[in-house]
Parts: structure tokens; sequence; C-alpha cells
């Protein structure tokens, strides 16, 4: 039977937005009811937009001892959430509603005092903690799809996405989880019913509660799609697509019909607002194609993000621009060993967990800069300076320069591979505007261009390049 049941089935997720009011709840809830008409559907649904971070917020106050603090970000979860409960269901149902909406947040006002009473803020507890806006939504769309008459079933994810024990940026254990959403959600499924499934969070094997870190929703309607082994995931935004650029930079941007996993996932590297590279990595395998779609206009039809190239797919696909970002220079004295100090300080970058946007090296010093976000220079600079304090010491590196004056602009595009002359035409149409390009970088995979320019001239760059680029 559930093979049968699964043979079409669609996993959707809404965004914060996509259920941040009645009225984006009900669009959401018109979406699921339109495609439970012909298919079994999953749903995943985010927190209403802005809660997560009050509930971020209502911890640190817990940690503070600051009791106005924590009543009043109380007031505010609740109040929104009955507010939205008043908009979705009818009069007399709603003594129900109100009262299980209660009972979450009074599991959250434990979470919340038992932090006040420790004075600090276990990750266990904030995971826990955060996980609360997820529960309440699921609880408000399921209800309302009930109302409808639909079979919906609120989940949630700590019964289905089992994870590794690093609690705020947890890991799937994908044998494990395939196991519990085959327990879980084909039960229901294979009653006709549809699953409303909290995103963004799960549970270690033993039952701890853990969340998925940047970008959780999303990688959490991944991997119940992959585990489940859905014909396609669709996940709604509020934006139409994924575009050639940041329509603000570029008023002529035009929607991506299609791009493949590799292309979703360089752009999202390089600062995009796409898929985040790790939300991919469980469908890839498996194949199941995604579609990045508008719950504010779902007649658009949005970008497809499929494993492979289609015929004819040749250039670059889109560009895109990061602006906080700072360049961070080594310069090894002659002689010094310079591979041996760019593996150490690569090394001591890892463990500080920094990412590293463009990395380029070319003299034989072995000189080298890299690209970090602004929000992890310091880590990056510390990382750095403790690992190469003796060759800092004794001038074997001549000090670490960072300059963060500049901005990372990148092409992207698995049809520029062997596109000749690409790469040239792309570095004419950014001299032409005047601007002078600090340090280039592209694998040999050719799948995406990063250089790093001055910050005064990446919009005009951006521009420059989606022009000549015909994007």
């Amino acid at each position: 039977m559930g093979e049968m049941v699964l043979k079409n089935l669609l996993v959707m997720k809404f965004g914060g937005t996509s259920v941040g009011s009645a009225e984006r709840m009900r669009a959401a809830c018109d979406l699921i009811a339109k495609e439970a008409a012909r298919r079994p559907v999953v749903a995943v649904v985010s927190a209403m937009s802005k809660i997560t971070d009050l509930l971020l917020d209502t911890t640190r106050h817990a940690e503070a001892d600051d009791q106005a603090g924590i009543d009043r970000n109380l007031a505010t979860l609740e109040s929104r959430h009955h507010e939205a409960a008043a908009g979705l269901l009818p009069e007399s149902e709603q003594a129900r509603l109100q009262a299980a909406i209660g009972e979450v947040t009074a599991d959250f006002r434990r979470i919340v005092s038992g932090i006040q009473m420790l004075g600090y803020r276990p990750l266990r507890a904030v995971d826990e903690a955060v996980a609360v806006g997820e529960r309440l939504s699921a609880l408000l769309v399921s209800e309302h799809l009930k109302s409808r008459g639909l079979g919906a079933v609120a989940v949630n994810a700590a019964d289905v996405v089992v994870t590794d024990a690093v609690f705020g940026n947890a890991s799937p254990m994908m044998a494990q989880t395939e196991e519990k959403a085959g327990a879980t959600l084909l039960p229901a499924l294979e009653k006709g019913g549809i699953p409303i499934v909290t995103g963004f969070n799960g549970a270690t094997v033993d039952g701890r509660p853990t969340t998925l870190g940047r970008g959780g929703s999303d990688f959490s309607a991944a991997i119940i799609a992959a585990a489940l082994n859905a014909a396609e995931l669709w996940i709604w935004t509020d934006v139409d697509g994924i575009m050639t650029a940041d329509p603000r930079l570029v008023p002529d941007a035009r929607i991506l019909p299609e791009i493949t996993y590799s292309e979703a996932a360089e752009l999202a590297w390089a600062g995009a607002k796409v898929l985040h590279p790790r939300t991919l990595a469980p469908l890839v395998e498996k194949r199941i194609p995604v579609w990045s779609k508008n719950s504010f206009a779902p007649e658009k039809p949005g970008t497809r993000i499929v494993p492979e190239l289609g015929e004819g797919n040749t250039g670059a696909k889109a560009v895109t621009s990061m602006a906080n970002v700072a360049l961070v220079s080594l310069e090894p004295a002659a002689g010094a060993g310079g591979v041996h100090v760019m593996a150490r300080a690569l090394e001591a970058l890892e463990s500080a967990n920094v990412e590293i946007l463009a990395l380029s090296s070319s003299s034989y010093r072995q000189s080298f800069c890299f690209l970090v976000r602004h929000d992890e220079l310091e880590r990056a600079t510390q990382a750095i300076e403790a690992a190469l304090a003796l060759e800092l010491t004794h001038g074997y590196v001549r000090g670490i320069d960072v300059d963060r004056n500049v901005g990372l602009l990148a092409v992207v595009g698995e049809g520029m591979r062997g596109f000749s002359g690409l790469a040239g035409r792309i570095f004419t149409a950014i001299s032409r505007e005047k601007i002078n390009i600090i340090a280039i970088a592209q694998g040999s995979s050719e799948l995406t261009i990063s250089i790093v320019i001055r910050r005064e001239g990446l919009e005009k760059a951006v521009r420059a390049v989606h022009t000549e680029c015909h994007l």
C-alpha cells in the first residue's frame, strides 16, 4: 500500500511570510487543498514571520532575568497567534483552538523559566524553545484545513527527523529518519490525510530536541522529501523564483525557468537569496526536482531546480554579489615555506568554522588572500593569529592585511564550461566601468567566476556584467 500512495507524493514548504497571518495561512491552505485533491501531500511550515526572532529574544531576556522583557514578548507571542486563530476558525471552534495554543505557549513558558533560574541559555534549551514557533503555525494550519473537512494532522518534526546532537546546527541521520518518517507520516498519508510538519526542528536518537541551523526549514522539507522518496518538492516564498540578478540592483533582471542543483548552490554561496546549499544535499542523490515559487503569486511558474542541464544551456546563468565581506591577505617572507603557511591558516579557519567565500594565490612567495563575511572576520583573524603566532613573531609572515572596502561579484552557470572568451568579456565589462579588480578565483569546474572589486563599484559592476552576458 505504502508504495502505491507514494507514487506521486508532493512535499510543500511554506516560509515565514507565507504563513505570516491568518490571511496568508488561508492562502497556503488553498494551495495545499488544491494539490491534495489529486495526490498525496505533506506540508512543512515555518514559524509565522518574525516569531523565531521573538522567541530567541525571549530566551535572552530570561538569561538576563528581565521579567518585564519576558512578559512583554509572551504577550506578543500569544496575541499574534490568538489573532491568527480568530481569523482561521469559526466561532464554535475558537475555545478549543485557543486552549491548544495555550498548551504550546505554556511549554515555552516552562523552558523560559528554566533558563531564568539557571541564568544562562544551554543550546539544548534554546533549540526546544525556538521550535515552539513552528509548532504553533503547524497547529493553526492543520486546524484550518480540518475546518474545511480535510484530514490534516499537525506533526512535530521531533518525531520524524532524527539528527546528531549538534544543538543549534544539527545534521540529519538519513537512515533513521527514513524509518521514522515511514512510521509517522505513511499511516496518515495512507488514510488520505495531510501531515502538516514543523520545519527547522528534529530530535536526537534518544529524543532530545534539536534545530537544523541556517536555512533550517527548507532543509527539513528536503530531508522529509528525500526520506519519503517524494516526486517533487515545492518551496513557497515571497519571491517569484530565482532571478538572473538582484532586481534591486538590476531592474531588467528576469526569472530563470530552470537551473541545476549545482548552480543553485553556487548562487546561494555567493549571496543570492536562494536555497542554502545544505538544503539541496538530501535531494541530489534521489534526484528529486525542486520548484521555488511565490505563494503571493501562485500563478507564476517559478524556477525549477533539476539534477542536470537540458540542451541549449550555454554561457552564464546569473550574476550575484555580496557587499559585507572582507579580503584577508597573508604574505610569507621569501623562503618561508608558503604552502605550509597556507595549510596552517586554512586549518585554523576550518576549526574556527569560518566560511571561505573565495581563495586566490599566485606568486612564487605563495602570498594568498581569501574572502570572508564581515561577521566572521574577527573569528578568522584571531584564529590565524593564534595558529601562526610563531611565524608572525619571527617575521616569516609579514602580518595579516585586512581590506573591508571590497565586494564580491560572482558569475554562475554550468554553460560557462568551455564557452571561450566569456571570462575576457566579463573582465572587459568591469574595466569599462573604470572599476579595479583586486582578486579573481575560478575553479577548474568553470561553474563560477568569483571577482573581488572595490566596494563602491559593486552595483555598477553587477549591472555591467548582467548586460554583457545578455542575462
